[in-house]
């Protein structure tokens, strides 16, 4: 059976992907500029309409379009490109916001008696800030919003004072001065949600962390727990049937542990179990996984290893744990263990192999401790 093809992209898709690119971070960006532009566009088209109706110079209206489409198209290649990735704001959202109000301002000025329909598109231009910026800095840009657009309206009552007459300026002025704090007051708010859904959605991602490290983790040591390694065991299984490679398996047991508690109460236990559980992660390799199995019983998965190289691996833990002062830090508390290991047969249960590895343990316990003994298939241990 031939393997399937994914369909080639239609043609929109590969467009979009040329026009915006394939970084999801990056299209948002792009999309964010292109709509600026749109609306600048609109803006242009409002104006040349306002340049028939009301005799604005025709000279005049295609300077200005020249100037805000141009700027608009200089940041919308500045981010398409990746040049502002490199800057704190990649969007460029305030340098945008701020010379979109600029341009605004001078569309009023341009406008006449068409002039009141720049303030829906300044209204806009102040809802792009919204996700973008924080509340303080949007607050900042509307003062500044109302502070040019005062600037101007002073300036037009004196140069046009019959288009534009004072007291319609001035009921201009209140509406912006009373609008665009409202707007801010309304985007910190939006912005205010957006930081506690941010919150909560962090929280919620440590806490299902936490609940899963807690589901396949022992809290003392660390190390997997007994639960969680039975499944990789059972993975381990899978994946030599289908690869025809083995692995083995040993039983590690810290020596006379039950008169270290005794001497050393359970804290002192507890303290040695970590202990062992460090010292003993320093020693495997990186292709083989640790778990606590019983008390001071641990299991450990050699993958991929025969039994020649899996005794290597766990005689490197035992003389390891021999050699570090892993209790008190008192060099004459000398800590061992005893390890039975075995070689999983091909098509047996990792039950049968963790039992034959039990038995090992058993010996090497017998046999008087710090030791290695391993099992082969139904061979007696050694």
């Amino acid at each position: 059976m031939s393997a399937s093809v994914n369909p080639p992209p239609r043609w929109h898709q590969r467009l979009a992907d040329t026009v915006l690119g394939t970084e999801p971070a990056l299209r948002v960006r792009v999309a964010q500029a292109g709509l600026a532009m749109l609306l600048m566009a609109f803006s242009t088209a409002m104006l040349v309409y306002a340049a028939r109706v009301a005799g604005v110079p025709a000279a005049a209206v295609g300077a200005w379009a020249a100037l805000s489409l141009g700027g608009l198209a200089g940041f919308f290649v500045a981010i398409r490109s990746g040049w502002s990735a490199r800057l704190a704001d990649p969007s460029l959202t305030l340098a945008q916001m701020l010379y979109a109000i600029g341009c605004a301002a001078g569309a009023y000025a341009m406008a006449g008696p068409m002039r009141g329909g720049v303030f829906p598109v300044l209204m806009v231009i102040l809802m792009f800030g919204m996700f973008r910026l924080q509340p303080r800095v949007l607050a900042a840009v509307a003062a500044y919003a109302v502070l040019v657009f005062a600037a101007v309206m002073v300036a037009m009552v004196w140069r046009q004072p019959m288009v534009y007459v004072a007291a319609i300026e001035l009921g201009h002025f209140l509406m912006l001065a009373a609008m665009l704090p409202t707007v801010s007051l309304l985007a910190a708010r939006v912005a205010s949600l957006r930081e506690r859904n941010r919150r909560q959605r962090l929280d919620l991602a440590q806490a299902m962390a936490r609940i899963q490290d807690l589901a396949t983790h022992d809290e003392l040591t660390g190390l997997i727990n007994r639960r969680h390694m039975v499944e990789l065991l059972e993975q381990e299984r899978q994946r030599c049937v289908r690869s025809g490679r083995g692995f083995c398996v040993a039983l590690v047991n810290i020596d006379h542990f039950k008169q270290i508690n005794e001497r050393h109460g359970h804290d002192g236990g507890d303290a040695l179990l970590r202990s062992f559980a460090r010292e003993a992660l320093g020693a495997i390799r990186v292709a083989d996984v640790l778990a606590r199995w019983d008390g001071e019983t641990f299991v450990l998965l050699l993958s991929d290893a025969r039994l020649p190289l899996a005794r290597g691996g766990v005689e490197r833990l035992r003389t390891r744990i021999e050699a570090a002062t892993l209790l008190d830090g008192k060099p004459s508390q000398r800590i061992t263990v005893s390890a039975g290991l075995t070689e999983h047969i091909a098509g047996e249960a990792v039950s049968d192999a963790l039992a034959r590895a039990d038995r090992a343990l058993y010996q090497a316990k017998t046999e008087g401790r710090n030791r290695t003994v391993a099992a082969n298939g139904g061979a007696e241990p050694s």
